[in-house]
């Protein structure tokens, strides 16, 4: 089985580094793709990058494991959905049920004026930056959810509250999925804790 880790919007690949470190000392070894990086050749946006996404997971031979934070969080539930057959589990941590439409625009707007290097650094232009989040204002996660199919688990950090209403609506609207929130941690999970979130990780693949 291929376990296969997605990073969040602000992240890359480098945030699950420890998580990588963590796992590898129980021989569970995981694949990481950069998703700024497997996105080339082609505007950047959410349905280029989840096309991008896709091939490299139809890439493995076998079934795999998804484990998404925020953004990666709602690739690996768009592949699910659209590849019932390769996937056999999904683990979701910080993912919205909602878009909210209201905030990305006012992230956009903050966005324009951030420093050049600060994109520079997650491997991607202010502009396709940008562009991305445009593009994801208007997806609608909501109505996906119901056709998952495989074991799921949702995940959230106990501080991160702008997440924590919407995980308990993701766990009511999954079938076979179960609820785990993660204490004393926020939004990025894997880096702030990640000793926690790789238990939290190994029990749910052992267990399901």
């Amino acid at each position: 089985m291929t376990n296969v880790c997605v990073h969040g919007l602000g992240q890359t690949d480098k945030s699950w580094d420890k998580v990588k470190e963590i796992l590898s000392k129980d021989n569970i070894n995981i694949k990481i793709p950069n998703l700024f990086g497997i996105t080339t050749n082609c505007q950047m946006n959410y349905k280029n990058m989840y096309k991008a996404f896709a091939d490299y997971c139809n890439c493995f031979e076998e079934k795999v494991n998804l484990v998404g934070l925020s953004l990666g969080g709602i690739l690996a539930i768009d592949y699910a959905i659209e590849y019932p057959e390769k996937v056999n589990s999904i683990i979701l941590c910080g993912v919205p049920y909602e878009i909210p439409k209201k905030l990305f625009k006012i992230q956009n707007f903050i966005f324009k004026f951030m420093p050049k290097k600060i994109f520079d650094n997650m491997g991607v232009s202010k502009e396709n930056f940008i562009n991305l989040t445009n593009s994801m204002a208007e997806l609608n996660i909501k109505e996906k959810i119901s056709k998952i199919k495989c074991h799921t688990l949702i995940v959230c950090g106990e501080k991160d509250k702008a997440n924590l209403e919407s995980a308990n609506k993701l766990n009511e609207n999954i079938k076979n999925s179960k609820l785990k929130v993660i204490k004393d941690a926020g939004h990025e999970v894997n880096i702030e804790l990640p000793e926690k979130f790789t238990e939290v990780i190994k029990e749910f693949l052992i267990n399901k």
